[in-house]
């Protein structure tokens, strides 16, 4: 048989059983192609490298094996078994730096090439509008930060498309994270877009109603009213005459928006993992937030429902002024709206001069007291009111649009809200404190009660003595982020809102104050929200499940009594909520054990091959060399596989539950 088959035949025979047993100690986490193919790279190197150790050492001649046929076995067995020492190293090693995949799927494969095709597409697009826009590497290195940078970002997340449109209206709001003259410049990209040519929005008008444009409308303009980062509006007239507005989406947004996504959710992965600012803020969740908000945006069914459901809402406040177009459902599609056109002129273009400044402030105070009933007393408000979202008619009449956003409040958050704006109201920083902790989540270690009593009661005091411009909700806000406590995303939602409808509003009355506005008018709607009806019905509620509780006492009670008597009563503290106590005890102390019998084997393994007493197996060898090596070799598995379970990818589903 020539020797390089034989060699292969060797190489298979030992690869085979060292892949098998490897993945075994390692808890089967390394595929098999690649624990076969590092044990035959092992063996072809290792094997060269024994037979040359056992010629020096006096075992073999070159040709005969001049040691009894025992002695030999043996030897072979412990070289045999360091080759698997340097097989579990080596892929050890390379499940450290490269971790091994399972199985996949090949359509998924499929779709993971194209995925990563677009973001590499899209990445370049980005890197090339942030370079024509000086955002690249070369100013990031300059002295200094830039008088235009903020006119620089804005230009280039316009040109980027929509997500990261909708992704700088969203941190347009963030006065708590962002310097001041980054929100305002990033508020301007609630602006005009650049409208697509009618040929291309006919095409997509006609494909969503399934039927020429001509058997719907009258009349259509073809100048668009409004061109926005997602969908451009036009003017038209159905046939039977009434007057409408066709909200239309842009027919490359969906594409762009998925790899836009799958790129912000990746840098929000990576920033977590290497940065402690993103794990503290939660880069990943604000990304899922922010995505899930912007694909509900991209179906139209969400915001005719939302719309709908806020002009029902609206028309019960009683505020004769505000008004919600009316869709037309029959004819709108998941791409497109078809609704009541509202009259008059957006904040944002609203000649301030041109009011009487009563009637301005009337038309303030009756969208700030419609925002407050919406959020307060139904617990569905409009999400998005800034001065493009808000249209004022020529005879006062305020009318809503755009309900891609849309907050919802709970009745529990609800009744600990009005409370806390009428504490902020008051000055009442205990009552305020002992709100706010009722409505955020504490942090493990707890919060400073007194720091923080005192930190709200500073920010009030400043803010009731500031006058106009102060934002008691802002303040709060950096308050919470300071103490490093969880503020739930609704009440995150209502400041947020209330911070773009002051913008708004100053643009009708520049003197508006808003916030003193707001926190005079939380009592009333908190009276508002009381009612005997409501009362009867918690009271006759908490009396039912009081006396339920009542008629289960005596059970527990004697339940007790008679494990007392029994002497089986157990009580049990819970140390840990993720897992049991006991199993993670032993755990450790069963790794630490491990540990420290693996390093006393190899120590004295080391320890007994250096002496030269004792009878030798061959001329160069002797029988404390073998038992020191077997030694070694024992200490060296236990240690691998101590190392191998501290190093162990986590289970993807202990992920998933964080």
């Amino acid at each position: 048989m020539p020797t390089w088959l034989l060699a292969v035949l060797l190489a298979v025979v030992f690869a085979v059983p060292s892949a098998w047993v490897s993945r075994r100690l390692l808890d089967d986490q390394v595929g098999w192609a690649r624990s076969i193919v590092v044990a035959v790279v092992v063996f072809l190197v290792g094997a060269p490298v024994t037979v040359w150790a056992l010629r020096r050492e006096g075992g073999w001649d070159g040709q005969h094996i001049t040691i009894d046929g025992w002695t030999a076995a043996g030897l072979l067995l412990l070289s045999i078994g360091w080759l698997f020492v340097a097989v579990v190293v080596v892929v050890l090693t390379l499940e450290f730096l490269w971790p091994s995949r399972g199985p996949r799927n090949p359509i998924a494969v499929v779709r993971g090439a194209f995925r990563r095709r677009r973001r590499a597409l899209r990445y370049t697009q980005i890197v090339a509008i942030a370079s024509r826009h000086g955002l690249g590497i070369v100013r990031a290195h300059r002295d200094g930060t830039p008088d235009d940078l903020p006119a620089a970002l804005v230009a280039a997340m316009d040109e980027a498309g929509v997500t990261f449109v909708k992704l700088g209206q969203v941190l347009s709001a963030r006065d708590d994270v962002l310097p001041p003259e980054l929100t305002s410049a990033l508020a301007t990209l609630q602006s005009d877009s650049a409208p697509l040519p009618w040929e291309r929005v006919r095409t997509v008008i006609e494909a969503q109603l399934g039927r020429p444009l001509e058997e719907v409308f009258a009349t259509i303009d073809e100048t668009p009213l409004a061109a926005a980062s997602v969908a451009q509006v036009h003017a038209a007239t159905l046939r039977d005459g009434a007057e409408v507005i066709v909200k239309v989406q842009r027919p490359d947004a969906r594409a762009q928006v998925r790899t836009d996504l799958d790129i912000l959710g990746t840098l929000a992965q990576d920033a977590e993992r290497r940065m402690a600012w993103a794990r503290d803020y939660g880069a990943v969740a604000l990304a899922d937030e922010f995505a899930q908000g912007l694909r509900e945006e991209l179906d139209y069914r969400i915001e005719m429902a939302n719309q709908e459901m806020l002009r029902a809402v609206v028309e019960r406040s009683g505020i004769a002024r505000m008004h919600v177009p009316h869709v037309y459902e029959e004819i709108s599609t998941e791409q497109m709206i078809v609704q009541q056109r509202a009259e008059g002129e957006p904040f944002a273009r609203v000649d301030a001069a041109s009011l009487d400044p009563e009637s301005a402030r009337a038309i303030a105070d009756d969208v700030l007291d419609s925002f407050f009933d919406q959020m307060a007393v139904r617990g569905v408000f409009h999400a998005d009111l800034h001065a493009g979202n808000l249209m004022l008619a020529a005879d006062g009449t305020v009318s809503l649009i755009d309900f891609g956003a849309v907050g919802i409040l709970e009745k529990s958050l609800r009744r600990l809200l009005l409370p806390l704006l009428v504490a902020l109201s008051n000055e009442d920083d205990i009552a305020a404190t002992d709100i706010v902790l009722m409505l955020i989540a504490e942090p493990d270690g707890g919060v400073d009660r007194d720091r923080l009593r005192h930190d709200i009661g500073v920010a009030l005091t400043r803010v009731h003595n500031a006058g106009i411009g102060a934002n008691v909700f802002r303040e709060l806000i950096g308050i919470l982020r300071r103490h490093r406590v969880g503020i739930p995303p609704s009440l995150l939602l209502v400041f947020r809102s209330l911070g773009s409808l002051d913008g708004a509003l100053r643009l009708l009355d520049p003197d508006y104050d808003m916030v003193t506005r707001a926190l005079d008018r939380a009592p009333h709607f908190s009276r508002k929200t009381l009612s005997l009806r409501s009362a009867t019905l918690t009271a006759q509620t908490e009396l039912a499940l009081g006396v339920e509780r009542l008629r289960r006492v005596p059970q527990r009670v004697e339940r007790i009594l008679g494990e007392l008597e029994s002497g089986s009563l157990t009580v049990r503290l819970r140390a840990d909520e993720g897992g049991s106590a006991h199993t993670w005890i032993d755990r450790i102390v069963g790794q630490l054990t491990t540990v420290l019998i693996g390093i006393a084997l190899v120590v004295t393994g080391l320890l007994v091959s250096m002496s030269t007493d004792g009878p030798l197996i061959t001329p160069e060898v002797s029988v404390f060399a073998v038992l020191g090596s077997l030694m070694g070799l024992g200490g060296m598995l236990l240690l691998l596989r101590a190392l191998r379970t501290v190093l162990r990818r986590r289970d993807p589903r202990d992920v998933d539950r964080r």
